[in-house]
């Protein structure tokens, strides 16, 4: 610290120099749905793209899941102009990514226009506006493949929660769709049994039913797409990316400079439908009234972006390093629209997937809605690598959603052991859906009548039940770094613990007449390492998330009662297990295990998520080890996708192997947007292979352990870079380094400077 000057002052701490060369800006239209350009805002997120001469916009929102539990797109709009501003080759389409807006401009024949499409942060609604130099006139189409019932097709039924175990010739129902007056009204609304009845009888829980929560029941969603001047101008049909759809035009009643059309989007549970409509129709009454709309989103976008940033090599472009700060910036972006969703970004493309085809050339007609491992169904071993970026980015509000998702399950997830096990605690499984209980397919179509029905019949999935312990984390971190009181969620936390306690106690005594091992802990049999490491016994991921965990509730405010049971569970946790390879101490995967099923590396989750071992910490030599030296996770290595190697190598001060796998991931994308990373194993755009490099990235600038603050522990130090992240204690640190050397260095509160240790090699 004495070896460089430190500037401890109040400033702005998002410069310009650290944002202003990010906007992506084409200057050619594009070829297809596959490039097309992200915005959005809320909960609604929107694929913008210009082709032929005609503007396209994919709509998408948080919650719009079906009888099937799909998550349905909103629809897809197409705007025309006349005479049309795109038709020649003077064009422009740039993403202004502090105002969090996309505009279209351009020239043909002396009519210059331009279009500029933004999603109202604080209400769901999306707004397209288009200035031109001369009075043009407007058509605007609604467009949808859902206008007919659909057979889908076996493949399809992998985008909603039957998968493989789909009844015969099961069906899309189609929504309904028509002109209100010169609106175009459109929704969907879920009938009273759904795949939720399905899977609560396929479970036998039956007797539970009437407690359980049901989000998709007589759900519906739409919303109404409209103008200011505009008119309804009859239907048209056509064909799209393979699919065929059906359009309800709007036309401008007159030519004119300026033209508004908003696309405004209701979602409810409601037995009646005219309750939804009277709802939507307060919405849309608000909208109008509200002029400050379009500022107040702005302002959320201003105050988003001060909270944190990442901004590598801001004068070399043309390196890889300038790329990787750019593209973990755009991707935060992504993130930020959904910030107010009710329900969690789905790993497998959040609010940005486009029809299939472009990702998937393989299966033919699949519909825009498809993705790749369902819509309402949270694979939990993704999701986490979504939201954990968002502690250090400071981006709490983005975070709710996904822990509400948790809380929200409690109930549901603590009567599953109730019923099958007659025990207190919440058991998660690690494929689940938006109502708690495992994916119909995923616990097995063809089960043994003999086999335990509170678990998954399934060689990859059984008895993994501790993901949810990564969303407790998040949960305990929130006040670690916040100061937010978490009463409210050690209840939550407590069940989860709960359950493996209660549950592995219950499993010891069946098969014997002792409870505990030896030594008076838990035999944690049979268990699973992630999706890899199968029948495991103490399974690392397993004792590796209770010892965190209860350690860091213990440091809550804890009723008598909670900290005495905490205190005496802690006692019952057995440790770590360790192996050898070539005479090198490692972590192993557990004490025992019965085969390897999949290419995930558990042995490494003491250093992340759980954060056990790492730079400064006693027995890094043993987990630099297996990094070094265990054969499957060397196997394994690699930057594709949900992999998280990067983050492992920049916790074990790794410098080298952290930049080349973090900038592996962060590198342009092999789409014309340059985050639209994927499928890697799931989708595009694939959001845990964006999270798992924004993780790594800011785990090579900034880590903590309790109160200090390790400032570049794994950062090669002839990268120029300037930084804000976030630290526990309601702590923000921005540090600039530029040739080797720390020019700035603002640590707020400043009393948290002493904190800070340089660790810069």
């Amino acid at each position: 610290m004495k070896h460089f000057f430190l500037f401890f002052f109040i400033a702005i701490s998002f410069t310009v120099s650290a944002q202003q060369n990010y906007d992506v800006v084409w200057t050619t239209q594009s070829k297809n749905a596959s490039a097309s350009m992200p915005c959005g805002g809320g909960d609604i997120g929107m694929n913008v793209w210009v082709e032929k001469g005609e503007l396209f916009i994919y709509v998408a929102r948080s919650g719009n899941f079906d009888e099937n539990n799909a998550l349905m797109k909103s629809g897809r709009l197409r705007v025309k102009l006349f005479p049309n501003p795109f038709a020649g080759t003077n064009f422009k389409q740039q993403l202004h990514l502090q105002q969090g807006y996309v505009t279209a401009e351009g020239e043909h024949n002396g009519t210059k226009a331009t279009v500029k499409i933004w999603a109202d942060v604080f209400r769901p609604v999306a707004h397209i506006e288009i200035n031109s130099n001369k009075k043009i006139n407007v058509e605007a189409a609604y467009e949808s493949w859902r206008y007919r019932d659909r057979v889908i097709t076996t493949r399809e039924n992998w985008g909603n929660s039957w998968k493989w175990g789909a009844p015969k010739n099961n069906v899309y129902k189609k929504d309904v769709i028509d002109f209100n007056s010169n609106e175009v009204l459109f929704y969907h609304h879920n009938s009273s049994e759904t795949i939720f009845d399905a899977v609560v009888k396929q479970q036998g829980m039956e007797t539970v039913k009437e407690q359980l929560y049901n989000p998709l029941k007589q759900l519906a969603f739409g919303g109404s797409f409209s103008g200011k001047n505009f008119i309804a101008a009859g239907t048209d049909t056509g064909r799209y990316a393979q699919t065929d759809f059906k359009a309800w035009k709007l036309k401008s009643k007159t030519a004119a400079k300026q033209h508004g059309l908003q696309l405004t989007l209701h979602n409810a549970q409601v037995n009646d439908i005219t309750v939804w409509k009277q709802s939507l129709d307060s919405l849309q009454q608000k909208v109008k009234a509200d002029k400050t709309a379009f500022q107040q989103t702005q302002q959320w976008w201003k105050q988003f972006w001060s909270r944190s940033f990442i901004a590598i090599d801001p004068l070399q472009k043309k390196r890889r390093s300038w790329e990787v700060g750019r593209n973990y910036q755009l991707f935060r972006y992504m993130l930020a629209c959904n910030a107010r969703g009710e329900w969690p970004t789905k790993f497998n493309g959040g609010l940005f997937t486009v029809a299939p085809i472009y990702t998937d050339t393989i299966n033919k007609g699949l519909t825009p809605d498809y993705r790749n491992w369902g819509g309402g169904l949270h694979t939990a071993q993704n999701q986490r690598l979504v939201y954990f970026p968002m502690i250090k980015s400071g981006d709490w509000d983005l975070l709710q959603p996904q822990l509400n998702f948790y809380l929200r399950l409690q109930k549901n997830a603590e009567l599953r052991t109730k019923v099958y096990w007659k025990h207190n605690g919440a058991c998660f499984t690690e494929q689940m859906e938006n109502f708690g209980l495992p994916n119909f397919a995923e616990y097995g179509t063809k089960r043994p009548d003999y086999f335990d029905k509170g678990v998954e019949y399934n060689a990859w999935l059984e008895y993994e039940w501790d993901t949810v312990f990564e969303f407790c984390l998040m949960m305990l971190q929130e006040a670690e770094y916040t100061g937010k009181d978490i009463s409210d969620k050690i209840p939550f936390i407590i069940s989860c613990l709960q359950f493996f306690d209660e549950h592995y106690q219950y499993l010891a005594k069946q098969r014997g007449a002792k409870a505990l091992d030896g030594n008076g802990h838990l035999v944690l049999y049979p268990g699973s390492a992630a999706e890899t490491f199968k029948m495991t016994n103490n399974s690392v991921t397993t004792v590796a998330a209770m010892q965190t965990i209860i350690k860091q509730l213990l440091s809550t405010n804890l009723s008598i009662e909670q900290k005495q049971y905490v205190e005496s569970l802690l006692k019952r946790v057995p440790s770590l297990s360790y192996q050898q390879f070539n005479g090198h101490t490692t972590i192993a995967p557990a004490k025992t295990w019965e085969r390897i099923n999949n290419v995930e590396s558990p042995q490494l989750y003491p250093v992340f998520p759980w954060g056990i071992f790492g730079v400064g910490k006693p027995g890094l030599d043993t987990a630099l080890n297996t990094w070094h030296y265990d054969t499957s996770v060397i196997k394994f290595r690699s930057h594709i996708g949900w992999k998280q190697d990067n983050i492992w190598a920049a916790r074990l001060g790794l410098t080298e192997e952290a930049w080349r796998l973090t900038s592996l991931k962060l590198q342009n994308s092999e789409r014309r947007f340059p985050a639209f990373w994927g499928p890697g194993f799931d989708w595009v755009p694939d959001h845990n292979w964006g999270g798992s490099g924004m993780i790594g990235l800011q785990e090579m600038l900034l880590q903590t352990d309790g109160q200090r603050i390790l400032l570049f522990p794994a950062w090669p130090k002839e990268k120029d870079v300037h930084f804000k992240l976030h630290a526990p204690s309601k702590t923000t640190v921005e540090a600039e380094l530029k040739d080797g050397k720390i020019i700035k260095l603002i640590v707020l509160p400043e009393e948290r400077k002493k904190d800070v240790e340089l660790k810069l090699n």
